[in-house]
């Protein structure tokens, strides 16, 4: 079991290693990844910790697995300092209108431990749109 969970997290991080490489895509502290498909008033309001965030998103793991969504009904507000480490790294440089694939490595996510849906050391990808700050 534990070699399995060694090779998961090394396909995982070689995953991102290549994600890294591809045109388009910059990297935030932590290791974070992202690319941005749309963006919004560069003059926008950038989140702190205590902001309160409306985001608009879905994420998944490397192999395509969707774990969550935000859906289409009433779109999601949340306590910036509340989210995983990934997701505040990430919306800290964000502003409104902006729509980002981010790219999380594990340790700025959930880690060695899983999560209902995701397994342990997973890499996880977001498509967030910061929708508003608070």
């Amino acid at each position: 079991m534990k070699n399995r969970k060694s090779e998961y997290a090394r396909i995982n991080a070689e995953w991102l290693q290549k994600k890294s490489e591809e045109p388009g895509v910059s990297r935030l502290p932590g290791g974070v990844l992202y690319k941005v498909i749309e963006s919004g008033d560069p003059a926008g309001k950038h989140p702190v910790d205590s902001s309160v965030v409306t985001v608009k998103y879905s994420g998944h793991t490397i192999d395509g697995h969707e774990f969550d969504n935000s859906g289409t009904g009433v779109t999601p507000a949340f306590r910036l300092r509340d989210l995983i480490e990934g997701w505040i790294i990430a919306l800290k440089s964000m502003v409104p209108g902006d729509e980002w694939e981010i790219y999380i490595p594990a340790d700025k996510a959930y880690g060695k431990y899983g999560q209902p849906g995701i397994p342990a050391n997973s890499t996880l990808i977001f498509r967030l749109t910061l929708l508003s700050v608070m």
